[in-house]
Order: structure tokens, then sequence, then C-alpha cells
């Protein structure tokens, strides 16, 4: 596995992958910029840069992320999101064929290890509220705002 970090506008992004796909991308404060890209990193690398700069609302480098079955279950149902849209987790859970499993859906959607490309940031609470998010509530919200296509125009 290869490991890099890049500046992104949330923070330094941990990227973390091999020749059978990326399998974690995480944020945090701070960290040490990486030099050099390893080929293996270098679409994912590129495609965020471009969902950052506004150019990208889909990733198509191969993933893989490591989980359980009902893990990868909700991972995959996140990325049927459309950019730009959010989802309840109690709707989540509708989708997934079971209302009741509403934490059991919360908690895997906090352990996506592949954060903004699996976009765990569009799900909401039922009442819209921004709750929970790994990476900071604050992030989620840029995330969203991001996303939007409703985006405020600055007048100054």
């Amino acid at each position: 596995m290869e490991t890099i970090f890049i500046k992104t506008p949330l923070g330094v992004a941990k990227i973390v992958g091999d020749t059978d796909g990326i399998a974690e991308i995480s944020v945090s404060d701070e960290g040490e910029v990486s030099d050099t890209i390893p080929s293996v990193l270098q679409e994912a690398v590129k495609q965020l840069n471009d969902y950052f700069d506004g150019k990208r609302s889909a990733f198509d480098f191969k993933i893989n992320p490591q989980g359980t079955d009902f893990q990868q279950k909700v991972w995959q149902e996140l990325l049927n999101i459309p950019f730009g849209k959010t989802m309840s987790y109690l709707d989540l859970s509708k989708k997934l064929g079971d209302v009741k499993a509403i934490r059991a859906v919360a908690s895997a959607n906090g352990k996506n290890p592949l954060w903004i490309v699996v976009p765990c940031h569009r799900v909401i609470g039922t009442n819209g509220s921004l709750t929970g998010y790994a990476g900071g509530l604050w992030r989620k919200k840029w995330l969203l705002e991001h996303e939007s296509p409703n985006q405020q125009q600055s007048l100054f």
C-alpha cells in the first residue's frame, strides 16, 4: 500500500491505495504534504483536485474500501446519492430495506473509509440537520455548500 498526503481546502487528505484501488481517504487539520505521488495514486489525486476546483462531480478511479458485508452495502448505496443532493439516515435505511436498521446504517456511514468519494457527507438528519460527521460538521457543511446547485454569489 502506498500512502500520501495532499493539501485540500479542508485540511490535509491522506490517500492510501495500491493496484487493487484506493482503500482510504481521510482528512485532518495537519500533516506533512507529500513531495511525490506514486503512479498508483495519481488519478485519485487528480480527481480530488478537480472536485475541489469545481470541475468534477463524480469519481471514477478504482476504489477498494475494506469493511463488513453490511458496511459495503451501505457504502454502495451512498454512491447512489446524486451530487448536490442529500438523503436522511431514515431514507437510507429504507432504501437498504430495513427502517429499523437506522443506527447500524448511521454507524456504517460513520466508518466510511473514503472521504468525499463515497459521499457520506450527503446524509443528514430527517429534520434536515447536519448530524454526525467524522471530519467535523464544519467540513460537512462546506462540502454540501460546495456541491449545492444554488451556490451563493459574493457581492464583494
